[in-house]
């Protein structure tokens, strides 16, 4: 009989890390984070055709489904993040956005 060894994916962790990072980084601008992610998708999908072409020779695929999650979550913060700030750039302008009490005094000013 023939026994295979198992494996693991090459970049099943790289995704898992990925992900994660960018659900992190998703408040620096929302740009970080939305770069990770794809970084992640990508390397997602490379590792999903190895999958698919043996399933039963690697091991660690619920680490490259996790990381998968976590990166399009990481995208989807990011994105909407990114789309707060510009927003408040286009409503208020930059100057208000460089001075966190003008921006404090404006937001109440909402309410």
């Amino acid at each position: 009989m023939f026994e295979f060894e198992e494996r693991t994916l090459p970049n099943a962790t790289p995704v898992l890390v990925l992900g994660i990072l960018s659900i992190l980084t998703c408040c620096c601008y929302g740009v970080v984070g939305i770069i990770l992610g794809i970084v992640g998708l990508i390397l997602y999908k490379k590792d999903k055709d190895i999958y698919n072409q043996n399933p039963s020779v690697y091991n660690n695929y619920s680490n490259l489904n996790v990381g998968y999650i976590l990166s399009i979550i990481g995208i989807i913060l990011g994105a909407i993040y990114l789309f707060f700030i510009i927003y408040i750039v286009s409503v208020y302008g930059w100057e208000v956005f460089q001075d966190p009490e003008l921006l404090q005094e404006m937001l109440n000013d909402l309410d």
